[in-house]
């Protein structure tokens, strides 16, 4: 499984990187306003000072609506950086778009899944990623992780090659779970990550360790 970070923040880009396990970048126009970043040339310096910390998979997302203006915008974001995926709505016109861009060779991710159909419809255009929101489903009283699981069965059973990246991934647990159904790729807060290191068995073990050696030491 991947591991991609929900975030703007190029300090918690880094610890997540600095940790060593990961593998690329979400983020969204709501995140960098988060981070007071606002003007087409800073969003775009922004997103290239995120990738100049990562290996790879910065997901960039379009503003436009419309055919011809995510075509306009996806170009100019996948010029930024070879690492750079184009981040598209899963709308009509943003199908036809991830058509496009499969065929001019530009990775894409299809956010604002919310359905096996729409997933489905992403993978058949070419896709890269798709991007299946668990906690929004789960706020509605949908089960968000069956979802992911459809998707990755559905996957299989005809080899799409798309991914499927579980977003809206909201504490360690969703991770997990995301893991046992075969999510290829979980995005999330930099909290949920480190989350994983928790334990207290960990924190009352290693108390034990470091209290025994210091009587062993005669401390």
């Amino acid at each position: 499984m991947k591991f991609f970070i929900d975030t703007a923040n190029l300090n918690e880009i880094k610890e997540a990187y600095d940790l060593g396990v990961l593998d690329g970048v979400t983020t969204n126009p709501s995140l960098m306003a988060k981070e007071g970043i606002s003007g087409e040339a800073n969003v775009k310096a922004h997103y290239k000072a995120i990738c100049d910390i990562v290996d790879d998979n910065v997901s960039a997302e379009v503003i436009a609506t419309d055919y011809e203006g995510m075509i306009r915008e996806g170009k100019e974001l996948a010029k930024i950086d070879n690492k750079i995926v184009v981040k598209i709505p899963m709308i009509k016109d943003g199908i036809k778009a991830i058509k496009y861009f499969h065929n001019e060779g530009i990775r894409t991710n299809c956010t604002l899944i919310f359905s096996a159909g729409q997933a489905i419809l992403a993978a058949k255009a070419g896709a890269s990623f798709v991007s299946p929101f668990v906690g929004r489903l789960d706020d509605i009283s949908f089960d968000g992780i069956d979802l992911i699981e459809q998707i990755v069965n559905i996957y299989a059973n005809y080899g799409f090659a798309t991914q499927v990246l579980a977003a809206s991934v909201r504490h360690s647990m969703h991770l997990i779970k995301c893991a046992e159904v075969g999510a290829d790729v979980v995005t999330c807060p930099l909290k949920v990550i480190t989350g994983l290191l928790k334990h207290p068995l960990t924190d009352s073990g290693l108390a034990q360790f470091l209290a025994d050696h210091a009587k062993a030491a005669g401390k």
